[in-house]
């Protein structure tokens, strides 16, 4: 009699990657590639429908306006109600504003009033799904491991984002723009099934407090209590409108009078995008004892690509700098979430994350509104060398900030997943009051 075969072993997890880490990994790349194709399919429909670039643009600020007005409520929805069902609910909420969207461009009845506000009833539901979806991922793995987890996420989110806007390129060329809208709806759909099946047994159980009012000041009171984390949000405010302004008004110009026109621009963007690729891979091995102050140091070569557009460089140069930044801002962004991840308590995650994507989103518009004014009083090239001084005085402002450099990563014990990590002070030097 013939012995049968053992059976294969199945192939395991990391100890650190457990279900809630998987199933938000998971559920992030498929929204990724959605909604990355997603907006180019918006901004085709808006054309088909007989818009111009203002109703693109219009239809663009209906999404973020909602999106700065309810972050911070969303913050404090998502400390105060189990952050799965915020999640799962603002999911639904873009799956259906998506799949009506899409059948209405479909239909070939889709009026710009209708996309502006569906456009908003997404960046309402993005509002509250952000803090919530921060604070599950921060206290879905434990302090130890959380750099790697946090840059193999973030590896996955960026690797979706490059995919997805590759490939909903070539659809909306291809199928249209209505079938691309469909497609993210149902991402949202997948997304949503998938964050429902999230264990939050091992979370402690949030108490609602004295209030919505009462919850923004609690998370108010911790965002400021910490130098390093409130200057670090003003630094970003900026930053990111500066940097907003460039690759959405300034770079398309130039790329369009200097370097050929709209392919150099795209290769350029899918450059920064594979460098971030690259930063993630760096970030899974390397991990800085002074985490803001690697990342922040790091953050100086964002400079680069205005200074860049406004000399202007080639398009190889361009490309290899994009590339750079891309790795060098990963570095930042993994050391970022892992000093949330080690020093937020978990109860106000989402608060905390709230204020910061407020801070990271609010004067983006507002940038990108002026960039047109700003070129015509300057000129563009003085315009981008004031992008590249703005970032460049930010940074090493706040690298003067004792907390900035002083912060260091700790060593912690595993704990149980879905439940903060518990901590153990190794480093010599103080760290951030809490």
């Amino acid at each position: 009699m013939t012995t049968p075969p053992a059976p294969r072993p199945r192939p395991h997890r990391p100890a650190w990657a457990g279900r809630n880490y998987t199933l938000l990994t998971t559920a992030a790349v498929v929204t990724g590639l959605g909604n990355a194709g997603a907006l180019i399919a918006a901004a085709f429909a808006v054309l088909e429908a007989g818009g111009d670039g203002g109703d693109v643009g219009l239809v663009a600020a209906a999404r973020t306006l909602p999106l700065v007005v309810f972050l911070l409520i969303g913050g404090a929805v998502a400390d105060r109600l189990p952050r799965h069902r915020v999640m799962v609910a603002a999911n639904s909420l873009n799956c259906l504003s998506q799949a009506v969207f899409a059948v209405l461009v479909l239909s070939g009845e889709a009026r710009l009033w209708q996309m502006a506000v569906l456009s908003a009833l997404g960046g309402t539901g993005q509002a509250f799904f952000s803090p919530a979806a921060e604070g599950m991922l921060l206290s879905s793995v434990n302090g130890e491991q959380a750099a790697r987890a946090f840059a193999l996420f973030r590896m996955g989110m960026n690797g979706a984002q490059i995919g997805g806007a590759a490939l909903g390129g070539a659809l909306v060329a291809v199928v249209g723009p209505g079938w691309v809208l469909a497609a993210d709806a149902a991402a949202f759909a997948v997304a949503g099934a998938l964050r429902s099946l999230l264990d939050v047994s091992a979370v402690a159980r949030r108490e609602p407090g004295g209030g919505m009012l009462r919850d923004l000041r609690e998370g108010w009171r911790e965002f400021v209590g910490r130098p390093w984390l409130w200057s670090i949000v003003v630094q970003f405010s900026v930053v990111n409108a500066v940097v907003g302004a460039a690759e959405a008004v300034f770079g398309p110009l130039v790329a369009e009078d200097h370097l050929g026109g709209a392919r150099p621009w795209g290769l350029a963007l899918a450059a920064f995008g594979a460098g971030t690729v690259l930063g993630g891979l760096l970030m899974v091995r390397w991990r800085p004892r002074r985490m803001l102050l690697a990342g922040s140091l790091c953050v100086l070569p964002l400079a680069l690509p205005s200074a860049a557009l406004a000399v202007p460089v080639p398009v190889v140069p361009l490309v290899v700098v994009m590339f750079l930044v891309g790795v060098s801002i990963e570095v930042f962004g993994v050391s970022w979430m892992t000093a949330l991840h080690q020093e937020i308590p978990e109860d106000k995650l989402s608060r905390v994350s709230a204020y910061d994507w407020f801070g990271s989103v609010a004067m983006v518009p507002l940038a990108t509104a002026l960039a047109g004014p700003a070129e015509a009083a300057f000129g563009r090239a003085a315009s981008l060398w004031g992008c590249s001084a703005l970032i460049l005085a930010l940074t090493l402002a706040v690298l003067t900030v004792p907390d900035v450099r002083r912060l260091r990563r700790r060593e912690t014990e595993p704990v149980a997943e879905g439940g903060p990590a518990a901590a153990t002070d190794t480093a010599p030097e103080p760290v951030s009051p809490r």
